[in-house]
């Protein structure tokens, strides 16, 4: 490990579990790249119009989010900020159509190759990047925001809008998932990273109805939005059944207790035995 990929605390013994080498729904090519580099890109995950739905639905309950924003002392609270990015988590708790949507087979077939026979949806949350403030958001993995185990699960960076170079698309550090969850140090205003600079980091533009799929432990940033336009993107995230979280402060010691991810509203199944689940209506 590169003496600027220091460890988690908590990661002990860390072993990348590699995806199957015979998959169902993905090439052969696509799980060698995901073992390999940690990520790859889909240009077609889903289609034109489940893409407009999703973003109708989504736009509505953002709006709120930046309104809010605008109502706070600063327009800011902790990493979102009114103009520059918001995070709009728990959408499927509030629409059936994203209800649905994340437990979608053509996504659920991704976790089925990538995650195993058993996935629940771990998180979701809308990132909209705006144009008026355009920053970078900093180099960091998933499990480095809250630290779950197992520590390999999987990200799905949906694209809304086609995520550029100029827009504030993906970048990724290939390579460094295979060490597992790295210390994070919070930067502020930007959030968590893992290490400031890259040395071979890899453009990953995505046009709409495509995504990024990458592991939790796949350092990753955002650059700045410096268009004129919004840049959408719809972030879902699958840990096997039975992840759990653990809580505790990782500088003073070990985990002081574990829970389950398994809130029903928003962490529900989506493959079972090797087979799509089709959620309940909320």
């Amino acid at each position: 490990m590169s003496s600027r990929h220091t460890p988690h605390p908590w990661n002990q013994d860390f072993a990348w579990r590699p995806a199957t080498s015979t998959p169902a729904a993905l090439t052969p090519e696509q799980t060698e790249e995901f073992n390999r580099q940690g990520f790859f890109v889909m240009e077609d995950l889903l289609d034109a119009d489940t893409i407009t739905a999703v973003t109708d639905e989504i736009d509505a309950i953002e709006a709120e989010t930046e309104a809010g924003l605008r109502q706070i002392e600063g327009e800011r609270l902790m990493i979102a900020e009114a103009g520059a990015i918001t995070f709009t988590p728990h959408l499927v708790a509030r629409s059936n159509t994203l209800r649905q949507v994340a437990a979608d087979p053509r996504i659920g077939a991704v976790c089925l190759d990538l995650v195993g026979p058993d996935v629940n949806l771990y998180w979701d949350q809308a990132v909209y990047k705006k144009p008026e403030k355009p920053r970078r958001f900093p180099w960091h993995q998933d499990n480095g925001y809250t630290f779950i185990e197992p520590q390999q699960y999987l990200t799905v960076w949906l694209a809304l809008n086609d995520a550029t170079v100029e827009n504030g698309c993906p970048w990724v550090a290939p390579g460094v998932h295979l060490h597992g969850t790295l210390a994070h140090t919070y930067v502020d205003p930007l959030g968590f990273e893992c290490f400031e600079q890259c040395e071979n980091p890899v453009a990953a533009p995505v046009p709409a109805g495509g995504a990024v799929v990458f592991s939790s432990l796949t350092p990753h940033l955002t650059g700045p939005n410096t268009t004129d336009e919004v840049r959408k993107a719809y972030i879902l995230q699958y840990a096997p059944a039975g992840a759990e979280l653990l809580t505790g402060d990782p500088t003073q010691g070990p985990p002081t207790g574990r829970a389950p991810c398994d809130a029903p509203e928003r962490q529900y199944a989506v493959i079972r035995s090797g087979g799509p689940v089709t959620p309940d209506r909320i």
